[in-house]
C-alpha cells in the first residue's frame, strides 16, 4: 500500500485535438487531452481525467444518447469502448485506418464511422463485456475523397456524410423505397459540416470556403416507406452477416435504375466572408431546436447566426489561433470552443455574454512545479514565460502571472504559502502575492545573469538563485529586496540549489562535479564540499534535514550526511531509467540510455522514499534505507510522442534511411502530401514534429498521499487509493470485524478503536469512530496508546475531508491534539505528513464555509438596508395623510427590520 500510487488527475492540459462533446444533460463537457479523456463538470466547477488511455492521440469522440458509453478513436484507428459509469474499458477494436468522424444515432441503436471514402454503420454495443461489441451492419460507398462529417435525422432513419470532394451524401439507415442514397454538390471546397433540420430531411451544408447552403427536400420523413429485401442465396447471407451489407452510391443515380424519388433543391446560399476576410472555416455546430449556427474560423473568430434568416447575433474573437472544435449543449445556452494551437478550452454563455469556463495550459512545456505548504495548490512554470497556480481539488488554474519575458526555470512557494517566487532566463527572480495577485518584488543581479534554479529558506526571509552563465549564487532579502551576498566558488553552471528544512544551510550543485554547503549564519562560508564522479544535476534534502541526495550525469544517485560530510549510500539508476528509442535514432534504446541520467529528485513526505525522473516515460521510487528500486510508474503510453519505442521498427526503415525523415505535414495547416516538383504552396517553414516524452520536475505533496510531475503530457498527479488495499497493522487472530462490533455493543470504546485501527478497514473505522458518544471522546483520546495517535490523526484528516459530520470529527481532532500535543513535538518530523493532511482538510472546509457565511451576511445587510429605506419612504408618504394606518405600517416595517437585524447578528456569530 505504501507505494500503490495511481494516476488520479491531469492538470495543465485541457484540449489537444479531436471533437468536444457535451453530456446529454448539458452540464458536463468531454474533452480529449492527448491520449486521455477529461470530463469537466461545469456546474460543480471541477474536472477529472479518466484513468485510461489510448495508444495514440485521440482524434474522435462519440457519446451515446444516454451518456453511459463513449467510443474513443485514436490517430491510427484503434478504438476503445468506455463506460462513463464505471470509468473502465469494455472493449477494444481497430478500424485499421484513421477515422475522421464518428456519431451515434439519436435512438442509440447504431453508430456510423467515417474512414477514408467509406461510411460504416455498426450496431451499437451493449453495456456489458462482449467478445465483439462492434458488429458491422452496412458499408456505404459514394464519395471519391475522404469523408469529413456525419449528421443524423431526429428519428435515426437517415444520415448525411460530407466529403473533401465537395459533395454531401444522404443515405438511408434502412432501405427505403424513396431513398437509398442521394448526392448533393454545389460547393467549391471541402465540406466541413452538414446538419439536418429538426424532424425534416432538409439539410444545411457548410464548406471550408465559408459558404452555407440550405437544401430543401420535397419529401417528409414520415413519407419514407421500407423496401422489401431481395431474396439472396444462403451463402451470400452468411457472408453479409460477417461483413455487413454494401450499398454503392453513384454521383448520377439516373444512370442506373430509378431507385429513389427523393430530390433536393438549393434554397439559400450564403457567404460568411463578405467583407474580404478570406480566413478558412474550420469548425461549425448547429442547434436544431433553436436553429442556432456557430461557425469558427482559422483566425480565431467565431460567428453566431440564427437560421434560416442567417441573421448575425454575435461575432467575437477568441485568439489568433484556429478554432478546432465547436459544440453546443442540449439546452443551447453554452457553446464550447477548442483551439489545438494554444491548448485552449472555452465555454461561453452566449445569452449573458459571459464565460462559464476559460482555461488554457502552458503554450510550451512545463519545466517546474511546487506544492503549497498545505497541499491545496500547485504552482508551475513553463517555457512560455508564464507562472500558473492550480487548485488540486478542482483541477483548474485560478491565476496566471505573465510578467516574465523568457522561459521559467524554477518556481517555489514561501513557507506561509502566501507568495510564489519564480526564476527565469530573462535575468530576474520575481515574487508574486497570492493575496493581491500581483508582482510585489523583482530581484536582479549586478550584471545580467540567466537564473537556472531557485530556493527559499524555511523562514521565508531569504531567497537564493543560481546562475547558468556566471557560476554564482545570488542571495536576496524578500523583505527589503536588496542583494545580500554573492556566493562564488563553483567553476561551472549552477544546476540545482536546496535549503535544509531544519537548519540555515544551503546546498548548491554544479556542473563542476561538486556539491557545496553554505552556512547562512556564518557569513555564507563554505562548510563542506562533496566531490562527485560526474556533473551534478539535482540536489535535495530529506524533510528532517539529516540526509542529502544528489543526482549526477553518470546516472547515479548518491546520499550524503551533511553534518559529517560522509557518503551514506549510492544508487545505480541508469538501468532503471529505461530510455526509449527516438524515431531518428540509429542505435537501440539500450545504447542510447548510456548517456542519460536522472534530472530531478524529490524525497517523500516521511523521508523513507526517493522519487527520481528524467528524459524517460518512467518515474522510479526508491527505498532510501535499503537503496533498492521499490516501483516504477509509467507516465505515458502515448505513441504519438517521441522516444516511446523500445525496439527498432524495420517497417519504417528503407535503404535511404528512416521514413520519419520525410515531412509530409509541411506547407498547409491540414497537412498535404508531397507536392509535385516546382509547386510551392503554403508556409515553407511550417513543420510537423513529435514532442519527446520527458519528466522535468517531481514533487511530493506535504500530506504524503500524492505526488505530482510535470511532463510532456502536462501536470500529472498520482495519489494513494487506500480504500481498495488491505493493509492491516499488528494483526492477530482475535482482531476481526465481529470482535470490533461486540466491543462497541459493550461500550468498550478504546478496545474497539484499537482493534479497528489494527484491522485498518476504512468502513469499519468510520463505523467505530461514529459509534463513540461525543461526551466520551476526551476520555478515549487520553487513554489511547501512543502508537496509534499518528495513525488516528491521518484517519481523522481523511474523514474530515470526506464526511458530512464535520463538527464531530473536528472534536476528535481537537481532543487528540490537546491530549498528545506535547508528546508529538518530539517527533514532529514523522508526524508532519499527517499534520499537513489535517491542515489541508480543515483549510478546504474553512474556505468553503467562510464564502457561504460572507455571502449570507452581505445579503442580510442588503435586505436590512432595503427594508429600512422602504420604511422611511412609507413614513414620508403617510405623513401628509391623516389616519392611523401609518402607525400600523411603520410598526410592521420596524418588526421586519428588527427580525432581519437579529438574523444578521446570528449569521455574524456563525461566521466568527
Amino acid at each position: 500500500m505504501k507505494y500503490s500510487y495511481k494516476f488520479s488527475n491531469l492538470l495543465g492540459t485541457f484540449y489537444r485535438r479531436g471533437n468536444l462533446t457535451f453530456t446529454p444533460d448539458g452540464s458536463s463537457l468531454l474533452s480529449p487531452v492527448g491520449n486521455r479523456l477529461s470530463v469537466f463538470h461545469l456546474k460543480n466547477n471541477n474536472g477529472e481525467t479518466l484513468p485510461l488511455a489510448t495508444r495514440c492521440n485521440i482524434s474522435c469522440v462519440a457519446l451515446s444518447p444516454d451518456g453511459s458509453l463513449v467510443i474513443l478513436v485514436d490517430e491510427e484507428g484503434s478504438a476503445l469502448l468506455v463506460s462513463l459509469i464505471t470509468k473502465s474499458v469494455l472493449n477494444n477494436f481497430n478500424f485499421q485506418q484513421p477515422v475522421h468522424s464518428i456519431s451515434f444515432s439519436p435512438d442509440g441503436r447504431k453508430f456510423v464511422v467515417c474512414k477514408g471514402s467509406l461510411a460504416l454503420m455498426y450496431h451499437a454495443p451493449g453495456k456489458r463485456r462482449e467478445f465483439n461489441a462492434f458488429a458491422l451492419d452496412k458499408t456505404f460507398y459514394g464519395p471519391y475523397d475522404e469523408t469529413t462529417c456525419i449528421d443524423w435525422t431526429n428519428d435515426s432513419r437517415c444520415f448525411a456524410v460530407g466529403s473533401k470532394d465537395m459533395s454531401t451524401w444522404v443515405f438511408g439507415a434502412e432501405r427505403w423505397q424513396q431513398l437509398i442514397y442521394y448526392s448533393i454538390g454545389g460547393h467549391k471546397d471541402a465540406i466541413v459540416s452538414c446538419f439536418f433540420l429538426e424532424d425534416s430531411l432538409d439539410l444545411y451544408t457548410i464548406s471550408a470556403d465559408a459558404a452555407l447552403c440550405m437544401w430543401q427536400c420535397d419529401m417528409e420523413l414520415s413519407q419514407l416507406l421500407p423496401r422489401a429485401p431481395k431474396k439472396k442465396p444462403a451463402e451470400t447471407e452468411d457472408v453479409e452477416k460477417d461483413k455487413g451489407e454494401e450499398i454503392r452510391g453513384m454521383a448520377n443515380p439516373a444512370a442506373e435504375e430509378k431507385i429513389g424519388r427523393v430530390s433536393y433543391s438549393r434554397k439559400i446560399r450564403h457567404f460568411f466572408n463578405k467583407d474580404g476576410d478570406f480566413t478558412a472555416l474550420t469548425a461549425a455546430a448547429f442547434h436544431k431546436k433553436l436553429n442556432l449556427l456557430v461557425t469558427g474560423f482559422s483566425s480565431g473568430t467565431f460567428h453566431i447566426h440564427e437560421l434560416p434568416e442567417v441573421s448575425l447575433i454575435h461575432s467575437l474573437s477568441i485568439s489568433d489561433q484556429s478554432i478546432s472544435s465547436i459544440t453546443i449543449n442540449s439546452t443551447g445556452d453554452w457553446i464550447a470552443f477548442g483551439s489545438s494551437g494554444l491548448g485552449q478550452l472555452l465555454v461561453w454563455e452566449w445569452q449573458s455574454e459571459s464565460y462559464v469556463l476559460k482555461q488554457q495550459g502552458h503554450f510550451n512545456n512545463m519545466v517546474s512545479l511546487c506544492y503549497s505548504p498545505d497541499g491545496q495548490h500547485i504552482v508551475t512554470g513553463g517555457d512560455d514565460g508564464k507562472v500558473k497556480v492550480w487548485d488540486t481539488s478542482s483541477g483548474f488554474c485560478f491565476v496566471t502571472f505573465t510578467d516574465h519575458t523568457s522561459s521559467i526555470t524554477a518556481v517555489t512557494f514561501t513557507s506561509n504559502g502566501q507568495a510564489v517566487l519564480s526564476a527565469s532566463l530573462d535575468g530576474t527572480v520575481r515574487a508574486f502575492s497570492l493575496l493581491r495577485y500581483r508582482n510585489f518584488r523583482t530581484f536582479t543581479s549586478p550584471r545580467p545573469t540567466q537564473f537556472s534554479c531557485l530556493a527559499v529558506d524555511s523562514s521565508g526571509d531569504i531567497v537564493c538563485a543560481g546562475g547558468q552563465d556566471s557560476f554564482e549564487v545570488y542571495v536576496w532579502s524578500i523583505q527589503t529586496g536588496r542583494l545580500l551576498d554573492v556566493l562564488a566558488g563553483h567553476e561551472g553552471p549552477i544546476s540545482s540549489i536546496a535549503f535544509n528544512p531544519c537548519k540555515s544551510v544551503l546546498a548548491t550543485a554544479s556542473w563542476d562535479q561538486t556539491v557545496r554547503l553554505w552556512h547562512m549564519t556564518d557569513s555564507w562560508r563554505t562548510t563542506e564540499t562533496f566531490s562527485l564522479n560526474a556533473d551534478a544535476l539535482a540536489v535535495t534534502f530529506r524533510p528532517d534535514g539529516e540526509e542529502l541526495a544528489v543526482a549526477s550525469l553518470d546516472g547515479q544517485i548518491t546520499m550524503w550526511d551533511p553534518e559529517k560530510g560522509t557518503q551514506t549510500g549510492s544508487i545505480e539508476g541508469r538501468h532503471d531509467l529505461q530510455m526509449g528509442r527516438k524515431e531518428l535514432d540509429k542505435v537501440t534504446a539500450k545504447h542510447s540510455a548510456k548517456g542519460k541520467a536522472f534530472t530531478t529528485l524529490c524525497y517523500s513526505a516521511d523521508g523513507q522514499a526517493l522519487l527520481a525522473g528524467g528524459s524517460s516515460r518512467f518515474v522510479c521510487i526508491y527505498h532510501t534505507r535499503e537503496q533498492l528500486l521499490a516501483k516504477k510508474f509509467e507516465i505515458s503510453c502515448n505513441y504519438s510522442l517521441d522516444a516511446m519505442e523500445e525496439f527498432l521498427d524495420r517497417r519504417k526503415m528503407t535503404e535511404f534511411g528512416s521514413l520519419a525523415l520525410i515531412d509530409e505535414g509541411a506547407g498547409d495547416e491540414g497537412g498535404v502530401a508531397l507536392s509535385l516538383p516546382g509547386v510551392r504552396k503554403g508556409d515553407m517553414s511550417s513543420r510537423r514534429f513529435k514532442p519527446e516524452i520527458r519528466v522535468t520536475a517531481l514533487r511530493f505533496s506535504p500530506t504524503g498521499r500524492s505526488w505530482a510531475t510535470t511532463s510532456t503530457e502536462g501536470l500529472l498527479i498520482f495519489s494513494l487509493d487506500s480504500s481498495t488495499v488491505f493493509d492491516p497493522f499488528q494483526l492477530d487472530e482475535e482482531v476481526t470485524a465481529g470482535s470490533v462490533r461486540r466491543a462497541l455493543r459493550a461500550a468498550q470504546w478504546t478496545r474497539a478503536l484499537v482493534m479497528a485501527m489494527r484491522l485498518n478497514e476504512e468502513s469499519l473505522l468510520q463505523e467505530t469512530l461514529e459509534s463513540v458518544p461525543c461526551t466520551d471522546i476526551k476520555v478515549l483520546c487520553s487513554s489511547l496508546p501512543e502508537l496509534y495517535v499518528e495513525r488516528l490523526l491521518a484517519i481523522l484528516a481523511l474523514q474530515i475531508e470526506r464526511s458530512r459530520h464535520l463538527q464531530f470529527y473536528l472534536m476528535w481532532a481537537h481532543e487528540l491534539l490537546m491530549q498528545h500535543g506535547q508528546k508529538m513535538k518530539s517527533r514532529s518530523v514523522s508526524l508532519l505528513p499527517a499534520i499537513h493532511s489535517l491542515w489541508k482538510s480543515i483549510q478546504t472546509h474553512f474556505n468553503d464555509i467562510s464564502k457561504l457565511c460572507d455571502w449570507n451576511r452581505y445579503n442580510m445587510k442588503f435586505a436590512v438596508c432595503l427594508s429600512r429605506q422602504r420604511g422611511m419612504k412609507r413614513l414620508a408618504e403617510d405623513g401628509d395623510e391623516e389616519g392611523g394606518d401609518s402607525d400600523v405600517e411603520e410598526g410592521g416595517d420596524s418588526d421586519v427590520a428588527s427580525e432581519l437585524a437579529s438574523l444578521e447578528d446570528m449569521m455574524e456569530e456563525i461566521a466568527e
